[in-house]
């Protein structure tokens, strides 16, 4: 029997070394980058600078735009990077004064009565020098300029073993292209929205404050429910024939497949409760029940069962001469179920909760059915919003034709795993915080 025991782990352990290496070969690698613009021909002044973009001075940087980027461009990035507007607000911060749409930031005294519609290419350039950092200028410059685009990656696998190789075939199938080394997963994969067209800018945001709030709100609402729920069957329930039916039926309902759920989701809280789901009952104005609600409320119906299964096992398991003592000494039943019965098992309910969440975190079917998008660009801002979700990207990319969305969907796993494991490390350190304190 220890033979087997060891035996099933170490196959367990190689599975999940694979599992890790697959998905880490395909995030790190080098890949072939084509430049509209090489970066050492940027002009100043008509004038090839010559030298990279690190080696560029934010004076440097800024020319370079006043002189390759197009005046109504640069008046967005006065709006979008130093006012901090939204798109909604740009027609009417245009037709105000600089004083009003800069007040508070940097910008030439003698611009201060001029309508913002009325900078030129080097008013504008200039304004965005006194107010961004080095690095955005550079990064304006990347995306406006010089616009990198990666036509061919390499697996970490190949880039360490055959360099050779791949230099030759880069030479021979992207003349024009640099070699470079890159890491798929990075701060402006993570920060920026999506990209359908260029897998090199592509971002995670929307689907990752998508997640974050739906497996917010799941928690929110499964877990007080299904903690209340066994607390109900395993100290107030009697043993009648409709207790014992509503045992069977949780039983049964931690085994129904996910997308199930999301039929059930997509007929309640999609189509029968829309407005509830869609705001429409407090005044909002979202179009349908295809919500951040909806699939919260949907998740929160598919990890309900296990969260009542498991918290019923670990009240089960709570001496019961550590209740007879407390009504002993005059406590009431829900005083004992408060103060010794919860604080005992608690360590097992968050146990039983962690599995929950990392079951709820990583599906995708029941998403599909409620309708959340493929492609969204804003972030969702609210219970009521459309959404995203990094499930729902990493299959969306998946999909795509371009093999280098398959290494943007590989970091988007790594970031779905951390994300996993960050709650799952929360919760351990509640359950073992709760632990010593009994101990």
């Amino acid at each position: 029997m220890r033979v087997l025991f060891l035996v099933s782990v170490t196959l367990a352990l190689l599975a999940l070394a694979t599992l890790v290496w697959t998905i880490v070969n395909k995030t790190v690698g080098y890949t072939a980058v084509q430049y509209a613009v090489q970066p050492e021909a940027l002009t100043i002044n008509g004038q090839a600078t010559g030298r990279t973009l690190d080696d560029l001075s934010e004076n440097d940087l800024s020319l370079v735009l006043a002189e390759g980027v197009r005046v109504a461009r640069l008046r967005v990035f006065v709006l979008q990077d130093v006012r901090g507007a939204s798109q909604d607000e740009f027609s009417g911060l245009s037709q105000q004064s600089i004083e009003e749409v800069l007040a508070g930031r940097h910008y030439p005294a003698e611009l201060a009565d001029l309508p913002f519609n009325q900078l030129d290419t080097n008013q504008a350039a200039q304004i965005l020098e006194a107010n961004l950092s080095k690095s955005d200028l550079r990064q304006i410059v990347l995306d406006e300029i010089v616009q990198p685009q990666i036509v061919k990656g390499w697996s970490l696998w190949e880039s360490l073993t055959n360099k050779s190789g791949i230099e030759h075939a880069a030479l021979e199938k992207f003349p024009q292209a640099r070699l470079e080394w890159h890491s798929w997963l990075n701060w402006k994969f993570i920060s920026s929205p999506l990209d359908p067209r260029r897998p090199d800018a592509t971002g995670l945001r929307p689907a990752l404050v998508g997640s974050l709030m739906i497996i917010l709100i799941t928690i929110l609402v499964a877990f007080p429910i299904g903690v209340g729920a066994a607390i109900y069957l395993e100290e107030y329930a009697g043993s009648s024939r409709l207790n014992h039916l509503i045992q069977i039926n949780i039983s049964n309902l931690a085994g129904v497949p996910s997308i199930i759920y999301g039929m059930l989701g997509l007929g309640i809280f999609v189509r029968a409760l829309s407005d509830l789901t869609s705001g429409n009952i407090l005044g909002t104005t979202t179009a349908n029940g295809r919500t951040i609600a909806s699939a919260a409320f949907t998740l929160a119906l598919l990890i309900l069962p296990l969260i009542i299964i498991n918290a019923q096992e670990a009240i089960r398991a709570v001496p019961n001469s550590l209740r007879q003592a407390s009504y002993g000494l005059g406590a009431t039943q829900w005083q004992t179920i408060w103060h010794h019965v919860l604080p005992y098992s608690l360590p097992g309910i968050l146990t039983g909760t962690i599995l929950a969440i990392s079951r709820a975190v990583g599906e995708t079917a029941p998403l599909i059915l409620i309708g959340a998008a493929t492609y969204l660009t804003q972030d969702p801002t609210g219970p009521f919003s459309n959404f995203t979700a990094l499930p729902m990207v990493i299959y969306r990319w998946t999909t795509y034709p371009q093999a280098e969305f398959g290494n943007a969907a590989a970091a988007a796993i790594v970031v779905l795993l951390v994300l996993l494991l960050s709650l799952n490390s929360i919760a351990i350190i509640l359950r073992n915080r709760f632990s010593r304190r009994l101990s």
